[in-house]
């Protein structure tokens, strides 16, 4: 049975209640399994910030709602339970700090710049900017998420790079390196994120296959800024 059917069977008893009481169902349900449990406990605490995040500004687009459906791949039978869920979670932004926590402490205490924390982010700036504009109560709301994760400024500031650039892109802010950066080290640095944005390293990483869409997005980024740097750098 596939991760989503076994959490559906769960929230088709409790979907009715509060939010907590899925979550509370999951832990439950899936005790003699840890690691089945793990990613289920990751994939409700997602669907939960995705809602809640798309509430910041105070209306759920339709874009909005295709977007996650982007990020979480729903086979047709199970879209009613999906929708049942974004739906009781996406009532108010309150308590998200709550499902904020329990997704960073699957990277264990204290760590920061988790990159599992950065699929999140990254999905949920997918979903942000799918009217077209990143609103600044959603920006907010992602940059207290961001902060309970533990991501750094600077870390920050490299997310933000490839999804918010009101002036243009800047492809030396999307890798992280200075514009005086030789070229070797920036090639070097573009191979590393490469590598980590990689799939096999988000399911290395227990990210759920249904969550693997922002690998795409995120490797378009870096390809674009290297090229773009690449290209800057030949014609000099």
């Amino acid at each position: 049975m596939s991760l989503f059917s076994r959490l559906f069977d769960v929230i088709g008893e409790t979907a009715a209640t509060a939010f907590s009481g899925v979550v509370e169902a999951v832990r439950t349900v899936f005790a003699g399994d840890p690691e089945t449990r793990r990613r289920v406990a990751f994939s409700v605490a997602v669907i939960a910030l995705s809602a809640k995040m798309a509430k910041a500004d105070g209306i759920v687009a339709p874009e909005e709602v295709r977007a996650f459906q982007e990020i979480f791949t729903i086979p047709e039978a199970e879209a009613n339970n999906v929708a049942r869920l974004y739906n009781l979670a996406k009532q108010d932004v309150a308590g998200y700090e709550a499902y904020a926590q329990r997704v960073a402490g699957m990277c264990g205490s204290g760590e920061s710049n988790c990159a599992m924390l950065e699929d999140v982010l990254d999905g949920l700036f997918h979903i942000a900017k799918a009217d077209g504009l990143v609103h600044e109560k959603e920006l907010e709301f992602i940059a207290n998420v961001a902060d309970i994760f533990r991501v750094d400024e600077a870390h920050f500031e490299r997310i933000l790079a490839r999804h918010v650039h009101p002036d243009g892109i800047d492809p030396y802010a999307v890798l992280g390196v200075p514009e005086s950066t030789p070229f070797d080290e920036v090639k070097k640095r573009y191979r590393t994120l490469a590598s980590e944005s990689h799939p096999d390293r988000l399911r290395a990483r227990g990210v759920p296959e249904e969550f693997l869409t922002i690998a795409n997005d995120r490797m378009a980024a870096l390809n674009d800024a290297f090229a773009t740097i690449e290209k800057a750098r030949a014609a000099a």
